[in-house]
């Protein structure tokens, strides 16, 4: 599990691990292509529903205030 928060600890998002691994993904600059590739090859997920998935989760973490690209 990995907790993220906004930079001003006024929210705080738990992920599980695939949640862990886009984030990761994200972190180190990957771009949601990318990060949705990697995501098949890590888990068994065809790449459309990678990229839906990675989009999905993006979108919850703006709304969370947590990234804001």
């Amino acid at each position: 599990m990995l907790v993220a928060t906004d930079g001003e600890d006024t929210t705080m998002q738990t992920m599980n691990e695939t949640g862990a691994f886009i984030f990761g993904c994200l972190s180190e600059g990957l771009s949601c292509d990318e990060t949705a590739v990697k995501l098949t090859e890590e888990y068994e997920v065809d790449l459309e529903r990678a990229k839906s998935d990675v989009g999905a989760f993006i979108e919850k973490l703006r709304a969370s205030g947590i990234l804001d690209e």
